[in-house]
């Protein structure tokens, strides 16, 4: 089983849409994929269609009393569940912090591979213990970038805290995202992508209506608009991530 964060301490810069679209793909090739929506915002579980089919204590589920498994929800789409969002997700920080050590979120998904070969994390914007820990339960963090300074500036500050904190079997894999050809400096960094995004994926995704729409069809844009730059791409970066994957 694999783990794969999707993850950025700067919000609104299309990390669910990246991980709702990419477990799409996995599941469509036939690889068993559940996404935990650990934002208490629960977008990831409203684009799949399962927002609210099902609530848990997130204090029950840290010391144990909860079986994960049994919180998984079915999309209406073969190899694909969820594990919803809850509002008690608000309250992790100081479950996790109450329960001590920095590996209790990478316990409580082992289960879950002895049915899915990838586990998708939505995670919140923030820099916490619920971010450390799921930093520690990750293969992979997926940092989707717009290019602009303060993006930039964003994913820097997240490299120094994973520096500081050593976390050094986490595999981290920027990508530009919402990038509008338009924009000149978007333009430029494809062209010359800045230092730090050096060592990332080279698929980028670009700035689409048909992202926005993914609320409207509460579905991956594969799904209602197929053919467009926006499904192709996500297609794209999630052949290069399996790839990596050995997929």
């Amino acid at each position: 089983m694999h783990t794969i964060a999707f993850y950025n301490l700067k919000g609104g810069v299309g990390k669910t849409s990246a991980a709702v679209n990419m477990a799409w793909h996995a599941a469509r090739w036939k690889h068993r994929s559940v996404v935990w929506d650990l934002d208490p915002q629960g977008a990831a579980s409203f684009y799949l269609g399962v927002d609210g089919e099902r609530s848990y204590k997130a204090g029950t589920l840290v010391k144990g009393k909860q079986p994960i498994g049994r919180l998984k929800v079915p999309t209406r789409w073969e190899g694909l569940e969820v594990i919803p969002a809850d509002i008690s997700l608000r309250n992790l920080d100081l479950k996790l912090a109450e329960a001590g050590g920095r590996s209790t979120l990478k316990h409580l998904i082992e289960p879950l591979g002895e049915q899915s070969s990838l586990v998708l994390l939505d995670c919140p914007p923030t820099l916490s213990p619920v971010a450390e820990q799921i930093f520690a339960a990750a293969d992979y963090l997926l940092v989707p970038v717009i290019p602009t300074h303060l993006s930039l500036r964003a994913f820097q500050q997240v490299r120094d805290w994973l520096d500081q904190k050593q976390y050094r079997s986490l595999k981290v894999l920027p990508f530009f995202n919402m990038v509008d050809r338009r924009r000149l400096l978007h333009v430029e960094m494809l062209v010359k992508p800045p230092a730090l995004m050096k060592g990332g994926l080279k698929t980028w995704i670009p700035y689409s209506t048909h992202v926005e729409q993914m609320g409207e069809h509460r579905a991956p844009v594969g799904e209602f608009a197929p053919n467009t730059p926006a499904a192709r791409a996500y297609r794209n970066l999630w052949f290069e991530m399996a790839d990596k994957l050995k997929l």
